[in-house]
């Protein structure tokens, strides 16, 4: 039973209420400042252009005078690199003339420099003026509703839709530089890196992250009891991130976290072929071999062959064609998402095998928790009753949500309140009454290619 804490005081609230304010203020005027050096910092390398076409062509190294004297001036005020700078007005000038929409909602403090930097990113092969100006304003629909992580694999589906190269001989020719290299750290330490397609990267780290897990929960089962005042000790409710969860029990020999534990099952599979005990013990029975799991959506017309329109790897973006095939010839289980063709929302999720409809359903519909920015996977999250079961609230796709542990304590313990509207969009309130809609991303990049339509405004 769900337990919440006394009613704020109206003064608590209202206190409250008056820092939020003065805070968005502050990220506003911050926001519009950072604006105007973008203004400045091109200003300075458009100065250093004109001085630069006054010397002949011939000139050789002379041409690069102009512009480096001006990084250079800029840098002592700066307090930078001169090389740092150089590249910062190049960048200046890039954002200001390329993608002058975002600069303007940059200078509204309706997005911050990680989205910007976002756009810039994904949008810099987008070089017809108008597929781009379609793409800033998808983009910025997107990134004036969410975090930068959450906004980066939607901007990167919008900017495939449009980019000029067809993915699949952009995914081959980067596929041609894969590599593993290794650099030197002090104390003894080195760096381990690759470079490798997104899906087997992702698959490589949802596996080891699967294996220590297991580790982990064989130490958990094997720990001695430790009485308390209270009785037997227990793990308190709370975020299970495996990159920050530590071992809190002196009693356990083994006490890596999550993080060494995966490193050293990746020692040991490179090494030995198999992972660390007990998880590649005999005990673990014939069959239940960890394999990885990644989640990939597909066009249908991409998975018969008869279309190119790119598939996504959830939690990273696009992917070409020929692997997204690839990665369903080998699956156990193929998921039908419907989606409306008005909204983009998931409206029917159907498999061969129909049990367990209704987490399939959310899972594709949430991807994610669904607190406002969150980015936990929904293998890692509670389906929860958006109304309280125990209140009368239907188990059905509408009254559901994916939750992490954390959001979901908090849902129920504190003074954050959720209502579930159409299309599984989820409208949240804080103690001090502010509202944040949470929108399935489907629906979101629907909204922002249907936005992106119109003529932009800037």
């Amino acid at each position: 039973m769900s337990t919440r804490p006394a009613a704020t005081t109206r003064r608590d609230t209202r206190s409250r209420g008056a820092v939020l304010t003065e805070l968005e203020r502050t990220r506003a005027r911050i926001a519009a400042l950072q604006a105007e050096e973008l203004g400045l910092l091109a200003r300075a390398d458009a100065i250093a252009a004109e001085h630069t076409a006054r010397v002949p062509s011939s000139a050789g190294r002379e041409r690069e005078m102009p512009l480096r004297e001006m990084a250079a001036d800029v840098a002592t005020v700066m307090r930078r690199s001169d090389r740092v700078i150089q590249d910062r007005l190049h960048d200046a000038t890039v954002l200001v003339t390329g993608f002058a929409a975002t600069v303007a909602a940059l200078r509204a403090g309706a997005i911050d420099t990680a989205h910007v930097r976002i756009i810039q990113d994904a949008g810099a092969h987008i070089t017809d003026p108008d597929a781009r100006a379609r793409f800033e304003q998808a983009a910025l629909v997107v990134c004036e509703r969410e975090t930068p992580g959450r906004a980066k694999p939607i901007i990167a589906m919008i900017a495939q839709k449009l980019h000029p190269v067809p993915l699949a001989e952009r995914h081959a020719e980067a596929a041609a530089g894969r590599r593993v290299w290794v650099r030197d750290l002090d104390d003894g330490m080195a760096e381990l890196a690759a470079v490798l397609p997104a899906a087997l990267a992702y698959a490589i780290r949802d596996r080891l992250t699967q294996h220590a897990r297991e580790v982990i929960a064989a130490r958990r089962a094997a720990a001695p009891e430790k009485p308390t005042d209270s009785g037997p000790a227990s793990t308190p409710p709370g975020d299970t991130d495996p990159a920050t969860t530590e071992p809190t029990d002196p009693g356990v020999t083994d006490t890596r976290t999550t993080d060494q534990v995966r490193a050293d099952v990746l020692t040991d599979l490179l090494l030995t072929g198999h992972a660390t005990t007990p998880v590649s013990s005999s005990s673990i029975p014939a069959g239940q071999a960890i394999t990885a799991h990644v989640q990939i959506v597909i066009p249908a017309t991409t998975l018969t062959g008869e279309g190119t329109a790119p598939a996504e790897l959830i939690g990273y973006g696009p992917i070409d064609p020929d692997t997204a095939r690839r990665l369903a010839g080998t699956a156990d289980l193929w998921e039908r998402v419907f989606t409306s063709p008005t909204t983009g929302a998931v409206q029917h999720v159907d498999t061969y095998r129909p049990n367990r409809a209704q987490r399939r359903h959310l899972d594709a519909r949430d991807e994610h928790c669904r607190f406002p920015g969150c980015r936990r996977p929904v293998y890692y999250c509670d389906h929860d009753h958006t109304i309280d079961h125990a209140r009368g609230g239907p188990t059905d796709v509408c009254n559901l949500a994916n939750l992490c542990v954390r959001h979901h304590t908090l849902k129920h313990a504190s003074a954050w309140t959720v209502i579930q509207k159409p299309h599984g969009i989820l409208e949240w309130t804080s103690p001090t009454g502010r509202t944040h809609l949470d929108i399935p991303r489907r629906v979101l990049e629907f909204t922002a290619l249907a936005a992106a339509e119109d003529p932009p405004p800037f």
